[in-house]
């Protein structure tokens, strides 16, 4: 699947490629929103800021000889998405943990979130209130 014939891999890619394009949009709106919810509520909160630049590194692979402009450029998309998603799943983690401590129950076949091993375990209160309410107050 990986080394398909020219033909087929240039009409897989033309149909593919307009569409991974298009997510840039949403991207750039939601790190426009998000950037915006972690300098105003992250203070608040009192919760420190997650850096930034730890998790964005999109202007490396630019500098790689072997790749054509296109691929450059889609080397940077990718490092900017993955990067920013990333990101803010490293705010969300922040976020989930100030608000609610509480592991997810068990349940075949779900991964949880490696930020969640030191949340509470799911219906134990007495954890809960050792865990999660002794830091709010």
């Amino acid at each position: 699947m990986l080394y398909l014939k020219f033909p087929e891999r240039f009409l897989r890619h033309a149909l593919v490629v307009p569409l991974i394009s298009t997510v840039i949009i949403p991207l750039l709106i939601m790190d426009f929103w998000m950037e915006i919810y972690h300098r105003v509520c992250f203070p608040l909160c009192g919760l420190p800021y997650i850096k930034r630049r730890e998790y964005i590194q999109i202007v490396d692979r630019n500098k790689l000889q072997y790749l054509n402009w296109i691929q450059k450029i889609y080397c940077m998309y990718c490092g900017y998405g993955n990067g920013v998603i990333h990101y803010w799943s490293k705010i969300a983690a922040a976020t989930e943990h100030y608000w609610c401590g509480i592991q997810h129950k068990k349940i075949d076949g779900f991964i949880a979130q490696e930020h969640q091993q030191n949340f509470a375990a799911f219906g134990d209160e007495a954890d809960f209130q050792e865990k999660y309410c002794k830091l709010k107050r």
